[in-house]
């Protein structure tokens, strides 16, 4: 199939670009390289190291003889992404172009602004650029479990039939989004539902877990494929802020009590994810919504995991609870079901001491980039801040 990757310079969107281009998929990636250009703004960057996109294409070429085209652009510059559109004549799409952290989101109001347009309008570009030019395209898109909150019953995948007043409906299941970038993927969704409903376009919601892992078969070619590994306070995943801290000697921060549990899946699951909802596209006219994670773990389940990991790695590491940052229920019900995509054929791989440790090793061999003044959190969701 020919499939266009958005946002094809970040952290799941290269790894997948590789991962479809072996499968025998024609693609072409496209990005704005602007997550970069968010590093130097924050003072961060990757803790591995990572080459340029054209240097990791030419490698990726140069080992398996499989050409990746690249675009370089902002989806929200309709003028560059219409004829992208045009002249690829995309089968599937699968979009990670967005703004995709919560903190920094809630930086300052421009932050706030910037995330909510930057991934509003730019998917909805993506939807006229497919309704006008490619209208039997599959739109995947990487949505977030974020955006169902914590509700005090199950979390359906994307819809809720409801019996009220002795009348039944099929609804979208309500949204409970923790942040201005949570907010702009419900919003997303709507979008989304809407053009499906109007153009007949075809469209699936991955409401994604947390991802974990910094290894895939085709990063292993080459280390100069390797993709970014956030570890600071806004970009980084709590899982990898745990490892980091770990090696480098620092108690783990769980956020308040540490009850908040999420669903997470290996990167290597999020691969497989994507391409079974590319090989089994919904119909016509179909808004389709998949849970996509494999287990359910709270930030202290994780903390004690890692601490547990690096005691066998020869690390003695502490947990320390700070004062949450976030605005959310630290102790709560949750349970998701994830079963569409189990349907359709995954095998998941589950968090365990092996690729924790295998992590760990990882990050020790870059020890000597942690900056660990990165680590602690400095958004506050509680303070308004004009900026």
């Amino acid at each position: 199939m020919r499939i266009l990757v958005l946002g094809g310079d970040g952290y799941l969107g290269w790894p997948t670009a590789m991962y479809l281009s072996q499968r025998g998929h024609e693609v072409g990636v496209v990005d704005n390289f602007i997550r970069r250009t968010w590093d130097h703004e924050l003072g961060a960057e990757s803790l591995v190291p990572i080459a340029s996109l054209q240097e990791r294409v030419a490698v990726w070429e140069a080992v398996t003889g499989k050409r990746i085209e690249i675009h370089i652009g902002d989806l929200n510059d309709y003028t560059f992404f219409e004829p992208v559109v045009r002249d690829f004549k995309p089968e599937a799409i699968v979009h990670y172009g967005e703004q995709r952290s919560a903190p920094y989101s809630m930086i300052n109001r421009r932050h706030a602004v910037f995330t909510q347009v930057n991934n509003i309008a730019g998917t909805l570009n993506v939807a006229y650029a497919i309704a006008d030019h490619v209208p039997d395209c599959h739109l995947v898109k990487l949505g977030t479990m974020g955006e169902y909150g914590t509700p005090n019953i199950d979390i359906e995948e994307g819809y809720i039939t409801i019996e009220y007043k002795g009348r039944t409906d099929t609804l979208p299941y309500p949204k409970q989004p923790g942040s201005f970038y949570h907010l702009s993927k419900v919003h997303d969704s709507h979008n989304l539902m809407f053009c499906c409903k109007i153009w007949g376009l075809r469209a699936t919601d991955l409401n994604q877990g947390v991802v974990y892992g910094v290894d895939t078969d085709e990063i292993k070619f080459d280390e100069r494929l390797r993709t970014r590994f956030d570890y600071d306070g806004v970009f980084g995943t709590v899982l990898n802020r745990f490892l980091v801290q770990a090696v480098a000697g620092m108690p783990l921060t769980v956020y308040g009590k540490g009850g908040q549990t999420r669903g997470f899946l290996d990167i290597r699951d999020t691969l497989a994810c994507v391409e079974l909802a590319i090989l089994n596209p919904p119909a016509r006219g179909e808004f389709r919504v998949f849970n996509q994670f494999t287990e359910q773990f709270s930030v202290m389940d994780l903390a004690l995991a890692v601490q547990e990991t690096a005691r066998e790695c020869g690390l003695e590491v502490t947990i320390n609870n700070l004062p949450n940052p976030r605005v959310e229920s630290e102790q709560h019900y949750y349970n998701a079901i994830n079963t569409s995509l189990l349907k359709l054929g995954l095998q998941p791989r589950y968090l365990n001491d092996t690729l924790l440790e295998s992590v760990i090793h990882v990050v020790q061999q870059h020890k000597n980039r942690v900056n660990d003044t990165l680590i602690l959190p400095g958004v506050n969701w509680r303070q308004t801040v004009n900026g």
